[in-house]
């Protein structure tokens, strides 16, 4: 089955409008909390409030002091994994809030 010219996947279209309006850094955010999401124990996960893109930085808030201590321990090993996962380009810094 041959795609038609204009024929678009959804996704595809999502992208294009993130780009367009200028929001294609909440589109990666939420693909980062759906990765922390699999990576993370169910338990786990409910403690990260939050996932926002700032001036090439991640912004992870975190519920949990234990979770939030780990997470600062483990911060560039985080960084890199969304880097690789993402493309260094996108982010420079993990801040754990």
């Amino acid at each position: 089955m041959k795609k038609k010219k204009r024929e678009y996947q959804s996704s595809e279209l999502v992208k294009s409008f993130a780009r367009i309006y200028g929001f294609e850094h909440k589109l990666i955010a939420f693909d980062i909390k759906d990765f922390l999401e699999e990576y993370l124990d169910e338990s786990l996960f409910k403690e990260i409030r939050s996932v926002n893109i700032e001036n090439e930085c991640i912004i992870i808030k975190i519920d949990s002091p234990l979770l939030k201590h780990d997470f600062k321990l483990r911060k560039s090993f985080y960084l890199k994994k969304f880097q690789d996962k993402f493309g260094e380009e996108k982010f420079n810094d993990l801040q754990i809030l």
